[in-house]
């Protein structure tokens, strides 16, 4: 057989066992609680390899490897922000957003939390949440299918449409019934799947060259030949551009995908097993990206390689060191970092579509109408998402590079304070919002972008600004107050007394 076609069978095996996968969740799937946070029953390690892999998407195995062959190791500080952003999101907000979550009214969203902490009797808060959110990941997951469907195009010459329509679908099916148990199984099997690949692929290289002298050799003769310095972290760095790169780890407070899995892990004291669990994953697979980007300048150095796309570097890689059949499963890691992003964002988008839009209407359903409410949300995205990526050079597609900053700026204040401060008021939080998402958009949409990265000052001016407003606005009343003392006693797990706080 043909090295394609051995390609093309691991990508289809891994397709069929994702969506074994999905009908294996639909068959846990009862309620809207279920269909939209698995029941607050994940283990830890499900919990931390599905944030792990719904956040990283194509960036890690193709983006940073591409980064750190074309520049060096000065590219690796977005890694090391993004690293120590991940670990104080588990060590701080994941304990207390699980037990506060709960406490508050059982709040199944990022947005319903935000009015149900702060009682906001005309909803604002938790309506401009929403849309935030489905704004913004409706743009994402479009994001998402332009890069499956040009991953088909480039690496097995189908037509671009078709391409989108296979990942689009699949990831579509998966998602529509088995809901957020199918998104969180899913991650977990592709999060293993590129924990693989990103070892495998740089060790058998480093193995193939002779040994990690041998590719530093390799790499100082590229840098002799090209006037480089990848072993370097400050070679052509500014202090702004260092700054810009470790803020992206800000970003993480404020990601609804990523810290709906802090909510629906079984309890707060999980929230330490899955810290080291999800920051085992991350660290080596960052490290195995950053290898790969480095141990490919030697690979090319020494073995004549020409590479037009450094971005390929690791499906390159994969193609020359491995079987057809075992390069296809490294293809299949690219696709299933693709996927678990798409289908996180999904499941996000429907719940603040039908939890925190249509329900805030008023209309009372059945257990059954809500779930089906609920996948009727998760196909409408996919459908505005899809007709988006018809267009591949579409310019709102540019609006998705804002996203992180935007949802880092809008959210990433507002959570911190929530759980951590007994001061914060819903005039505050909506004025917080509100102020670091317009910050971030017109900063990133200015040339002061270009010095420095708009989450900085965003998250900055949303964070001052809640606190302001806050202190001019008057006290939370009473109950929101012993809401919040029973949030952290069960967060430090004491009994929450819900009998004292109305609950």
């Amino acid at each position: 057989m043909s090295d394609q076609t051995w390609q093309t069978i691991a990508i289809v095996v891994y397709l069929l066992v994702m969506l074994g996968i999905g009908y294996a969740a639909y068959r846990r799937t009862d309620d809207l609680d279920d269909y939209m946070l698995g029941g607050r029953r994940l283990s830890p390690g499900v919990a931390a390899l599905s944030a792990g892999a719904s956040d990283m998407s194509g960036w890690l195995l193709m983006g940073l490897p591409g980064a750190i062959y074309a520049t060096g190791l000065v590219e690796a500080w977005i890694a090391v922000g993004l690293t120590i952003g991940a670990w104080l999101n588990w060590k701080f907000v994941a304990p207390r957003l699980r037990a506060y979550t709960e406490v508050a009214n059982n709040s199944i969203t990022i947005p319903s939390f935000f009015d149900n902490r702060l009682r906001d009797p005309a909803h604002l808060l938790r309506i401009a949440a929403g849309v935030i959110v489905l704004v913004f990941f409706t743009f994402y997951v479009s994001s998402g299918m332009v890069a499956g469907g040009t991953f088909f195009e480039s690496s097995f010459g189908l037509d671009y449409l078709t391409g989108l329509a296979v990942v689009g679908g699949v990831t579509l099916a998966y998602t529509l019934f088995g809901g957020f148990l199918g998104a969180t199984w899913t991650d977990v099997a592709q999060g293993l799947l590129m924990l693989a690949a990103l070892v495998a692929v740089p060790v058998i290289a480093v193995v193939d060259l002779g040994g990690w002298g041998a590719v530093q050799d390799g790499i100082r003769a590229a840098d002799a030949a090209g006037g480089t310095e990848h072993l370097s972290f400050l070679a052509g760095a500014s202090a702004t551009g260092v700054i810009s790169a470790l803020a992206w780890g800000l970003g993480y407070f404020g990601q609804p995908h990523i810290i709906v899995r802090f909510m629906a892990i079984r309890s707060p004291q999980d929230a330490r097993a899955g810290r080291r669990i999800g920051i085992g994953w991350m660290v080596v697979t960052a490290l195995g990206a950053v290898m790969t980007g480095l141990v490919g300048v030697a690979y090319a150095e020494v073995r004549g390689l020409e590479v037009d796309n450094p971005e390929t570097i690791f499906l390159v890689l994969a193609q020359l060191l491995f079987h057809p059949l075992v390069a296809g499963l490294v293809l299949a890691a690219v696709l299933a970092a693709i996927m678990s992003t798409i289908s996180s964002q999904l499941i996000v988008s429907s719940s603040a579509l039908v939890e925190d839009l249509v329900k805030m209407a008023g209309l009372r359903l059945s257990t059954r109408a809500e779930v089906m409410l609920g996948r009727a949300g998760v196909l409408l995205v996919a459908v505005v998402a899809a007709l988006i990526a018809l267009d591949r050079t579409s310019s709102i597609l540019d609006l998705v590079g804002f996203a992180w900053a935007g949802f880092g700026s809008a959210f990433g204040p507002l959570v911190i304070l929530s759980l951590y401060w007994r001061r914060l008021t819903r005039w505050g939080a909506l004025s917080g919002m509100v102020a670091g998402a317009v910050v971030a958009f017109v900063w990133g949409r200015s040339s002061l972008a270009d010095t420095l990265y708009e989450i900085v000052p965003g998250f900055a001016i949303g964070l001052l600004v809640a606190v302001v407003v806050s202190l001019l606005t008057p006290r939370p009343d009473a109950a929101v107050l012993a809401e919040f003392d029973a949030a952290r006693r069960l967060a430090r797990g004491e009994a929450a007394e819900p009998e004292r706080v109305g609950i």
